[in-house]
């Protein structure tokens, strides 16, 4: 059964006659007849009784509207909507801890609130998870931090992202230090296996293992809690995520000497991912948005 004889059919549910029916739509009476012939011989049931020129619906044609008519409804508003020129559906992003919690929340609620229609589902992850579940299809974008090699995945550069030496003793603040002059200070840092743990250690290489690590932490909220309370303290941590900290005042910079804590961003899909006009307007508003913000 089509859409079509399934509209004629509802229509002459409410108006019987199908001449004025068809004055209505503007279509012949025996295109609508043929209509309905072919809807029951689907059926193999008559769903009217023919009174006169009317068409009455019999009890197998009530319980036919009562059973089909929300699911046409919900049809109808289905082919409209990716008709429309609106941006809708459901993207499902995969997102690290840094870009998760402190980048994208600002983007993503600016593209929702000029795209009602759509929705964006994100979920906290490390970078291995993210590749490997857009390797095998379960999420539409990620967005990570660390590099890879897959030739599953297409990738989109968003950008660098700046890790930071951060403490709470201002007497530290925006000096320029040799990275082994910190360590009589207690360190913390990610939990292993992070990405912004072993930039850090790579980056400073052998002086690692003179390293005085106390505490090692998940969540940004916990380490800056300890910062802001024991001065004693430091840690390597991205930029973005302190932003606020180091704003108020709450939280310092200290520069390391020689040392640069930098890793590229970037966006992935699948190389085989239907790109979408969802897809791409909001692929396009990511960049532009990622960029806005490091």
């Amino acid at each position: 059964m089509t859409l079509k004889e399934l509209g004629y059919f509802y229509r002459l549910t409410q108006e019987p006659h199908i001449s004025q029916l068809s004055k209505a739509l503007g279509i012949s009476q025996s295109a609508i007849s043929l209509s309905i012939k072919s809807l029951e011989n689907k059926l193999g049931e008559k769903l009217f009784d023919r009174i006169g020129k009317r068409l009455i619906l019999n009890e197998r044609g009530r319980a036919f509207s009562d059973a089909t008519h929300p699911h046409y409804q919900a049809l109808i508003e289905a082919r409209d909507r990716f008709s429309s020129k609106e941006l809708a559906g459901t993207l499902k992003l995969l997102a690290s801890k840094t870009t998760g919690n402190f980048i994208l929340p600002q983007i993503i609620y600016d593209f929702l609130t000029q795209n009602p229609r759509a929705k964006i589902e994100k979920s906290i992850q490390n970078s291995t998870t993210i590749i490997k579940n857009i390797e095998i299809g379960k999420a539409d974008i990620g967005i990570i931090e660390s590099e890879f090699n897959s030739d599953q995945i297409v990738a989109h550069h968003l950008g660098e992202d700046s890790l930071a030496i951060i403490t709470s003793d201002k007497r530290l603040k925006d000096q320029t230090l040799f990275i082994d002059q910190l360590f009589d200070k207690k360190w913390l840092l990610r939990e292993k296996g992070s990405g912004t743990r072993e930039l850090f250690l790579q980056t400073i290489g052998k002086m690692a293992k003179d390293l005085d690590v106390v505490m090692e932490f998940e969540e940004f909220e916990e380490a800056k809690e300890i910062l802001i309370a024991n001065p004693e303290t430091i840690t390597c941590i991205s930029r973005a995520s302190v932003a606020k900290e180091l704003d108020r005042g709450e939280l310092y910079e200290v520069i390391p000497k020689n040392l640069q804590f930098k890793r590229n961003l970037y966006l992935i899909c699948h190389k085989d991912k239907y790109q979408s006009a969802l897809f791409e307007h909001f692929v396009a508003f990511v960049k532009s948005g990622v960029g806005k913000k490091i």
